[in-house]
C-alpha cells in the first residue's frame, strides 16, 4: 500500500531580527558622528576663548592640539586592546572617555582643565576603527560594505554637522551648554552602545606591549607637536628641530622593538606587506587633500569683503556652507560600497582622489561666487566619501580577523598625521601670501589658490598610490580568517 504524500507546509512569515541586531549599524555609527561632533565643537569659540578663560590665544589653541595629540597616540593603542580584551568593551570605555571630558569641560572655565577635558574626548577617535572591526566579525559579507562605508564616512559628516550647530549654540547660548548637550548625547552613546552592540568572540590573545604603546605615544607626541606648533614657534626654532629629532630617535627605537617583540603593539610585517603598507600612504594624503578643504573654505568665506574675494560671513553661515558636503557624504556612502563589491576597493580609492583632485580643480576656477565654493567643496566631500568608504575595506581584505582594529587604527592614525601636516603646510602657504587689509594681515586670493593646488597635487598623489596597491581580491587567508570568525561567533551563540 502505498504511502500518503506528505503535504508541505506553506513557508512561515520571515522571522525579523531582534530589535538589538536591527540597531547595530545605527548606533555604531551615531557613536562615530558623536565623534566628530566632539573633534569639531571647540572650533567656533576659539576666538572667544581668550576672554572667556583669561589665557592668550596660543595657550588656548591646545584646546584642539591636545586631542590631535592623545587621539593620534590613542587609536592604535586601544585598536590593539580592542583586539585582545574585547571590542566592544573598549569602544564603550572611549565612548565613556570623550563623555567624562564633555562633563568636564560644561562645569568649567579655567583652561587647565579644558585641556585635560579634550585631551580625554581624544580617545574617542578609536570609535570609527572599532566599529569598523566589529561590523566584519558581527555581520555577512554581503551587508558589511555598505556597513564598514557609512561608518568610515561619519567623520565627514559628524565634522559638517558638529561646525553650524556649536557656532548656533555659541552666538544664541552660553558656551558650556553646548558641552551639557554633547555629555548628554555622549552618556545616551555609552548605554546604547552597550545595550545593541554585541560583544565580538573574536580575540588575539597574548600579553599588552606596554613598551611599545609608550614608545609609540613619545614618537607621536614629538612629532605631532612639532608638526602642529612649526608655524608658531618658528620651523627653524630648536625647540621645534628637537622635536623632529627626537621623533625620528624615539620611533626609531620602537620599530626597533616592534619588530623583535613577541606580541608587537603593532605588527610592522603585516605593515610592510604592500596592500597593507601602500593602503596607509594613500590614507595620508587622502587626509591631507580632505582637510585643506574645510581649513581653507572656512577662512575664505569669512575673508572680510575688503580683501577684494572675501564675503563677510558669520560663523554660522560659513558652517552651513559645509553642511551641503556633510549630507552628501551621508547619501553617497552607499555608492562607494556598490563600487567597491563591483570593481574592488583599490578602484574606488583611486576614483575618490580623483575627484577630489577634481574639487580643487573648480575651487581654482572660481573662489569668489558661493555658489561656485559650495560646489567645490561639495565635489572634494564627495571624493573624499568615495576614499575614507574605500580604505577600511582595503584594511579588512589584507589583515587577518584577529587584527582588525588595531590594523583600521593605524591606518586611522595616518589619516590623522595628514590632516595635522595639512593644517601645517595650509598655514604656512597663507602666513607666506598675506597682505594688510584694514591694518590687518589677510592672506590673498593666490595664497589660497596655491593651497587648492597643493591639496589637488596630493590628491592626485593619493590616487596614484591607490593604483599601484596590488589586486585588491579576497585571499585565501582572510577567508580562513573570516571561517575562523564564523567559527568563533557560532560557538559563542550555542554557549549562549
Amino acid at each position: 500500500m502505498d504511502q500518503p504524500a506528505p503535504i508541505s507546509q506553506p513557508p512561515g512569515p520571515a522571522v525579523a531580527p531582534p530589535l538589538r541586531d536591527r540597531l547595530t549599524i545605527p548606533v555604531l555609527a551615531s557613536g562615530g558622528i558623536l565623534m566628530a561632533v566632539m573633534q569639531t565643537v571647540v572650533v567656533p569659540l576659539l576666538p572667544d576663548l581668550p576672554r572667556l578663560t583669561g589665557a592668550s590665544a596660543a595657550a588656548v589653541s591646545w584646546t584642539v592640539t591636545a586631542t590631535l595629540l592623545s587621539g593620534a597616540v590613542l587609536t592604535p593603542v586601544l585598536g590593539r586592546a580592542g583586539d585582545m580584551y574585547g571590542k566592544r568593551r573598549v569602544l564603550t570605555g572611549a565612548l565613556a572617555l570623550m563623555t567624562i571630558g564633555s562633563v568636564l569641560c560644561a562645569l568649567s572655565s579655567d583652561l587647565g582643565v579644558l585641556i585635560a577635558a579634550r585631551a580625554l574626548q581624544g580617545a574617542a577617535a578609536s570609535v570609527v576603527p572599532l566599529s569598523i572591526s566589529i561590523l566584519r566579525d558581527e555581520l555577512p559579507p554581503e551587508r558589511r560594505g555598505s556597513a564598514v562605508a557609512l561608518m568610515s564616512s561619519t567623520v565627514g559628516i559628524g565634522a559638517a554637522l558638529g561646525l553650524p550647530l556649536a557656532a548656533l549654540v555659541v552666538q544664541y547660548a552660553d558656551w558650556h551648554t553646548m558641552f551639557w548637550l554633547t555629555s548628554a548625547l555622549g552618556a545616551t552613546g555609552v548605554a546604547a552602545t552597550w545595550w545593541a552592540v554585541k560583544e565580538s568572540p573574536v580575540r588575539e590573545p597574548g600579553r599588552f606591549d606596554v613598551l611599545g604603546a609608550l614608545g609609540l605615544a613619545a614618537g607621536l607626541v614629538c612629532l605631532l607637536l612639532g608638526v602642529s606648533q612649526g608655524g608658531s614657534w618658528g620651523w627653524g626654532s630648536a625647540r621645534v628641530l628637537g622635536l623632529f629629532l627626537g621623533a625620528a630617535l624615539v620611533l626609531a627605537l620602537w620599530w626597533r622593538q616592534q619588530l623583535r617583540a613577541e606580541r608587537p603593539l603593532v605588527d610592522l610585517r603585516l605593515v610592510s606587506r604592500p596592500r597593507v603598507g601602500l593602503s596607509h600612504v594613500a590614507a595620508l594624503l587622502t587626509g591631507f587633500a580632505f582637510y585643506a578643504n574645510s581649513l581653507v573654505t572656512a577662512q575664505l568665506v569669512q575673508a572680510p569683503k575688503a580683501s577684494g574675494y572675501g564675503l563677510g560671513l558669520s560663523i554660522v553661515a560659513t558652517g552651513l556652507c559645509l553642511l551641503p558636503g556633510g549630507v552628501t557624504m551621508l547619501l553617497f556612502s552607499p555608492l562607494s560600497a556598490r563600487i567597491s563589491a563591483s570593481r574592488g576597493p583599490r578602484i574606488t580609492l583611486a576614483l575618490g582622489a580623483a575627484v577630489i583632485a577634481c574639487g580643487y580643480a573648480v575651487r581654482i576656477a572660481d573662489s569668489r561666487d558661493l555658489w561656485m565654493i559650495i560646489i567645490g567643496a561639495t565635489v572634494v566631500a564627495t571624493g573624499t566619501t568615495l576614499a575614507y568608504s574605500a580604505l577600511p575595506t582595503l584594511i579588512l581584505r589584507a589583515v587577518p580577523a584577529g587584527q582588525t582594529a588595531s590594523a583600521n587604527g593605524v591606518n586611522v592614525l595616518m589619516r590623522a598625521i595628514g590632516q595635522a601636516t595639512s593644517s601645517a603646510a595650509v598655514a604656512a602657504v597663507l602666513v607666506h601670501h598675506s597682505g594688510p587689509v584694514g591694518g590687518v594681515p589677510i592672506p590673498t586670493l593666490h595664497g589660497y589658490l596655491l593651497a587648492f593646488a597643493m591639496a589637488g597635487a596630493v590628491a592626485l598623489a593619493a590616487c596614484a598610490a591607490a593604483l599601484i596597491i596590488p589586486g585588491d581580491g579576497t585571499p585565501d587567508g582572510t577567508r580562513r580568517a573570516e571561517a575562523t570568525t564564523r567559527g568563533a561567533r557560532d560557538q559563542a551563540m550555542e554557549g549562549a
